[in-house]
C-alpha cells in the first residue's frame, strides 16, 4: 500500500519526466518490495555516503549477495522509456547490467507498459 507521499511523487513523475523527480520516487520506494518479469520478489536501499547524503547506487536485496545497480545504468534505461512504451522484455530498454530489477522498478513507476502475460506474473 502506498503512503501519500509515494503518490504525489508517482504523479510528479507521470506529469514531469525529470532526473530529479525519478530519484525522488527511488528514495521513497527504498525496502519496497518489486518483482522481476519472471516473478522473482526483491527491494532495494541506498546507502549514505560521509555526508549523509545517499550515494547513487542502488542495492537490490533478492539473495544473499545483493548486487548493485549504478545511477547511470538507471538513467540509461530511464531515457528509453519516453513515451511509455511497451517493453515486451527488460533487454527492451537497453542492455544494461540489472536491467531485470531496473525493469521491475519502472513498471511499478508507471514508466513502461508491459505485455499482459508478464503483467499477470509481475502482480501473482
Amino acid at each position: 500500500m502506498l503512503n501519500q507521499e509515494q503518490k504525489n511523487a508517482l504523479t510528479l513523475l507521470e506529469r514531469e519526466r525529470t532526473g530529479e523527480n525519478l530519484w525522488n520516487c527511488v528514495v521513497l520506494f527504498q525496502n519496497e518490495t518489486f518483482k522481476t518479469m519472471s516473478g522473482l520478489f526483491f527491494t532495494y536501499e541506498l546507502k549514505r555516503g560521509r555526508d549523509g547524503k545517499y550515494t547513487k547506487e542502488l542495492w537490490v536485496n533478492r539473495r544473499e549477495n545483493s548486487k548493485s545497480l549504478t545511477w547511470s545504468s538507471v538513467w540509461r534505461a530511464f531515457e528509453k522509456t519516453e513515451g511509455k512504451p511497451v517493453a515486451a522484455r527488460p533487454k527492451d530498454l537497453g542492455d544494461i547490467r540489472g536491467i531485470s530489477y531496473i525493469y521491475g522498478i519502472f513498471y511499478r513507476f508507471g514508466l513502461i507498459e508491459v505485455p499482459e502475460q508478464v503483467r499477470v506474473k509481475m502482480a501473482e
